[in-house]
């Protein structure tokens, strides 16, 4: 059954690695309010294959 309402899943994916230039990605999952919260998420997470934390953009 669908949800209801405003409150999408977004990704949230590190911006430090993908120019380091390692294999792999840090992704996290999470939810936002699409009518409070129009423009794009960013969110200081951590990231365990730099092991240290970086800055996190939602992705599409």
């Amino acid at each position: 059954m669908a949800r209801k309402g405003n409150r999408v899943q977004v990704i949230l994916e590190c911006t430090e690695h993908k120019t380091s230039g390692m294999a792999g990605t840090s992704r996290y999952i999470t939810t936002k309010n699409k009518k409070n919260t129009p423009d794009r998420l960013e969110f200081k997470k951590y990231n365990p294959i730099l092991k240290k934390v970086t800055v996190h953009k939602e992705i599409k």
